[in-house]
């Protein structure tokens, strides 16, 4: 018979992505300069399809430590407008200071659940979400929030990994630990990062929430470093995920599942470094 799941607690997940950023907003910061060598031309395609201008209004959800909200105000320029929101009220506070530093006063951050956005309809020329929306409870929900804050023909850009298969960067340090902990399978329908990912599951979604002929790009997003050594020091300080598999483990537990994890990885080292294969989907439609 097959294993019973407790019931998911929508309200409990995003309570604990909350804590799970607050705690980890600091390392994503700091793992900026890595983490855009690894998705910046996701990032520079998402705003080409966003048709970003200056002047205008952006909304960016779940914009973590700040992209891609930075990269929409240097577009926007000092005539426009970027509102970078996140659940998380720590990690706002990190895109806060890395907007500050750069002196883009045309950034502002609220704390702001992406599924219910406390603002009016009509009210931004795109929106911009990345790597984001696969880890909310209710994907449909949100892409009609985005939909109803965007004025009459404005743009939504998403994007999102794609399936398991493609992006042994996270999923096989995730078997691993699953299998450590004893923990079961991803169920289908629960958030997390592949979860849509499959062919065909968010473009129907972006069709559900009324947009119309959402165009869908599949991108390769390898995940390169020095040494499997060095790609695994990132995953234990940035991927707070991973952490939170094994949080219930005892410290020696977790450590020695970690060095598992970077034998594994070693995999994919050879003598020019290391490189991890990852995909992302992006998706991009007009309201």
């Amino acid at each position: 018979m097959a294993e019973q799941q407790p019931p998911f607690d929508s309200e409990q997940y995003k309570h604990t992505q909350r804590a799970q950023w607050n705690k980890d907003g600091a390392a994503w910061r700091r793992w900026n300069p890595t983490l855009d060598a690894w998705y910046g031309e996701a990032t520079r395609l998402m705003l080409e399809l966003a048709h970003i201008a200056p002047g205008q209004r952006i909304l960016d959800v779940a914009a973590g430590a700040g992209e891609p909200a930075v990269s929409a105000a240097a577009q926007v320029g000092p005539g426009g407008y970027v509102l970078a929101t996140d659940i998380s009220e720590g990690i706002m506070e990190q895109a806060r200071q890395v907007a500050g530093a750069l002196g883009l006063g045309q950034v502002e951050t609220r704390v702001m659940d992406g599924e219910q956005l406390t603002l009016p309809a009509d009210a931004f020329d795109a929106v911009l979400c990345r790597l984001g929306l696969m880890y909310m409870p209710r994907p449909l929900i949100a892409l009609r929030e985005w939909r109803r804050v965007l004025k009459p023909g404005g743009r939504v850009a998403v994007l999102v990994f794609s399936t398991a298969d493609r992006n042994d960067w996270g999923a096989l340090p995730a078997s691993i630990i699953r299998r450590r902990a004893r923990l079961p399978a991803p169920v289908v329908g629960q958030p997390g990062p592949f979860s849509l990912g499959a062919p065909g599951v968010l473009e129907g979604f972006f069709r559900q929430a009324g947009f119309a002929n959402p165009e869908v790009h599949a991108l390769p997003a390898p995940h390169r470093m020095g040494s499997a050594e060095e790609y695994v020091r990132v995953a234990r300080e940035a991927f707070g995920g991973l952490n939170a598999m094994m949080a219930h483990l005892p410290a020696p537990e977790q450590e020695s599942i970690w060095n598992e994890i970077a034998a594994a990885m070693g995999r994919f080292e050879s003598p020019g470094g290391f490189e991890v294969g990852g995909e992302c989907l992006l998706v991009a439609a007009t309201k």
